[in-house]
């Protein structure tokens, strides 16, 4: 038998995760692809965009994907034809669904008592926390600037569950190495 010491477990860190139901859109934005998502558990209203990088679900976007392809393809066929009936005819514009989302309030604009932060992410250059709302059923990006003046103790709080710390004798044993 050994005399090796044993460390208790290290607590696990319980961490959110929002299940993307079905992708609805994409859009590039400074050379980087986003998808529109439609959440598990939540209503088309809080459908939201997203960096590609930020998402776990290649099966979807590669469905996605194919599906954008099978609609263009069977719209360019389809317009051919029309062309060939009536050339005279214009396109239809069709309303960007992104319209509607940034009409919307989100974040401290709603109006809601932030509860904690759930996670943080830089986007385009700015550190953004997606804060959890008391009452809400659906979480926001926040530009951490506000945050920190809107609600630093929950910011500090954020910060203080991620810092690790070494311990006194954690510190000798690489002393002695």
């Amino acid at each position: 038998m050994s005399n090796k010491k044993l460390k208790p477990e290290e607590p696990v860190e319980e961490v959110n995760e929002f299940s993307v139901e079905k992708i609805l859109d994409s859009r590039v934005v400074n050379g980087k692809v986003e998808y529109f998502l439609k959440w598990k558990g939540y209503s088309s209203e809080e459908n939201t965009w997203e960096p590609e990088e930020n998402l776990d679900c290649d099966d979807l976007i590669q469905a996605f994907k194919e599906s954008r392809k099978k609609k263009e393809a069977k719209e360019e066929s389809s317009g051919r034809k029309s062309k060939l009936k009536d050339s005279s005819e214009e396109p239809k514009a069709v309303p960007a669904k992104r319209k509607a989302t940034s009409d919307k309030k989100v974040g401290f604009d709603r109006g809601l008592i932030p509860e904690e932060i759930i996670g943080a992410t830089d986007e385009h250059g700015k550190l953004m926390f997606l804060m959890k709302w008391k009452n809400a059923a659906n979480a926001d990006l926040v530009p951490a600037e506000q945050a920190n003046v809107k609600c630093p103790q929950i910011v500090i709080k954020f910060y203080e569950s991620r810092l690790t710390w070494q311990s006194a004798e954690a510190k000798n044993d690489t002393r002695d190495d």
